[in-house]
């Protein structure tokens, strides 16, 4: 899912001209998530769009990626927008503290499937937030909040 729906999400987010913010919850059926999860925040360090241009690309790739390549498309990644990728990629944790808090977080407040897809509003008065269940309705969504 998170594969087919990241590229609507950057549509909507260049067509309404407002922010995606992405928060990472790598889940366990994707045994090598984690790690990736920890790489894109090595390249969000870097800059946001270097970082979410890494998890656009490991969605992309996402039915190819094993535990055993992700470096190898990770090095790739890395490569064509040169950057340097070190051997260790987090050595003090931190990375791996960040991914936790946000997987923490989404377990607060009841995620239990990615993407998962609120749209919220600045405007007082109205409903802070709507979650997007069908993401067949994205667009539809962000025009009823507007309104």
């Amino acid at each position: 899912m998170c594969r087919t729906t990241a590229p609507l999400l950057k549509q909507a987010g260049k067509t309404y001209k407002i922010p995606l913010i992405i928060h990472d919850f790598p889940l366990p059926m994707h045994n090598w998530s984690f790690e990736a999860a920890v790489t894109a925040h090595y390249f969000d360090a870097h800059s946001k769009e270097l970082g979410t241009d890494y998890r656009d690309y490991i969605y992309e790739h996402q039915v190819e990626i094993t535990p055993q390549n992700l470096r190898s498309f990770s090095d790739k990644f890395a490569a064509d927008h040169k950057v340097s990728l070190p051997f260790v990629i987090d050595p003090q944790g931190k990375l791996k503290a960040e991914v936790n808090a946000e997987k923490d977080t989404g377990n607060k407040i009841g995620i239990h499937q990615t993407p998962t897809i609120y749209i919220v509003s600045n405007k007082p008065g109205g409903r802070p937030y709507v979650e997007v269940t069908d993401r067949t309705q994205l667009f539809q969504t962000i025009d009823a909040m507007e309104r």
